[in-house]
């Protein structure tokens, strides 16, 4: 009777035992929750095509995963997106590679003056690019797609008809198109998107150099009545995820969003640049701002001002060992690909 009732209580052990080690295994077979941060308010394209791939890897997983979106700072910054992923304050992170050119080189390349037509070819290249060359300052993250603004534009509060106007006008850029203004005479401003709006009310900067579907995300029509029509580089962009997270995640799930990486770039460029149609015909409507468009002859002339861009950066990234030549030439070879020359 003594043995029965001992080996009763140590079955009750054992029991209880297992309801501690296996229960809270059971209790997580929830969905998958991860947070995506993002940097500027959540109408702008960046956090439009966010809210996309949030409703598509939702669908596509059948509620495996749940994903909770962070738009306008609200959990990690323009200039510490990408490092904030690598430390695991965020799972995944959409951040613009143009804010730290020193950093992102190969991919930064997609932002020198080559030309490119509209966002959906400038997205796909940068895609094709980054596989191609699967860059070293990406080592610590899951890449899951990369796209680009429409071609960049100058948006002022006075009009800019000729390299005339231009000269001396601060204006505000990021990255390597700081380069471009001063090239044309113009006093670039760096800051963040986000700071420009503060900045133009507050007379900071007289205008701006970005593409142009912040005229509308940003209201910048309210304060920029001249927009100089230049359609000159355009801003590259990266969403990446933290690395344990990414591991983390069962087989099915990762083909999920390995399959969304080309999908997700070429949708956001066909919204960008239908986009950036919206905010033109609304900036024009809501506000009269008047859109200049350079002759051919003047066009050529501000493009001449820009070849020492290229040339520069050639330069540098042989110096770091880079196929500088060959990268540049890639770019455009994707770009007449995708853009059907």
């Amino acid at each position: 009777m003594r043995k029965k009732s001992r080996n009763f209580v140590i079955g009750i052990f054992i029991v209880a035992f297992f309801a501690v080690i296996v229960m809270p295994a059971y209790a997580q077979t929830g969905p998958v929750k991860l947070s995506y941060a993002n940097f500027p308010p959540s109408p702008t394209f960046p956090c439009v095509q966010m809210e996309r791939w949030k409703k598509e890897v939702e669908k596509r997983t059948n509620g495996k995963v749940v994903v909770n979106t962070y738009p306008g700072s609200t959990l990690l910054g323009a200039k510490n997106m990408m490092d904030g992923v690598i430390a695991g304050q965020a799972d995944i992170g959409c951040l613009c590679m143009a804010y730290q050119p020193g950093r992102f080189i190969i991919t930064n390349a997609t932002s020198l003056p080559i030309g490119f037509p509209d966002a959906k070819t400038g997205s796909l290249v940068l895609w094709d690019l980054y596989k191609k060359y699967k860059p070293e300052a990406f080592a610590k993250v899951k890449v899951l797609t990369m796209f680009t603004t429409a071609p960049t534009s100058i948006m002022s509060k006075v009009p800019v008809r000729n390299l005339a106007d231009i000269k001396g006008l601060d204006l505000r850029a990021s990255g390597g198109a700081t380069q471009i203004l001063g090239a044309w005479g113009a006093n670039p401003v760096g800051m963040p998107m986000p700071a420009t709006v503060e900045a133009l009310q507050k007379g900071v900067v007289k205008g701006l150099f970005s593409s142009l579907e912040v005229m509308k995300d940003f209201k910048f029509a309210e304060t920029c009545r001249y927009v100089t029509v230049t359609d000159t580089v355009v801003y590259p962009f990266a969403v990446v995820m933290n690395m344990d997270s990414w591991k983390s995640l069962s087989k099915d799930v990762q083909k999920v969003m390995e399959d969304l990486g080309t999908e997700q770039a070429e949708w956001t460029g066909n919204y960008m640049d239908n986009h950036v149609k919206e905010a033109i015909i609304w900036s024009e409507k809501e506000y009269k701002v008047e859109f200049i468009r350079l002759n051919k002859k003047q066009k050529l002339e501000w493009n001449k001002k820009l070849q020492f861009i290229n040339d520069k950066w050639i330069k540098n990234a042989k110096e770091k060992g880079l196929p500088a030549e060959t990268i540049v030439n890639d770019i455009k070879s994707f770009a007449k690909k995708y853009s059907g020359q």
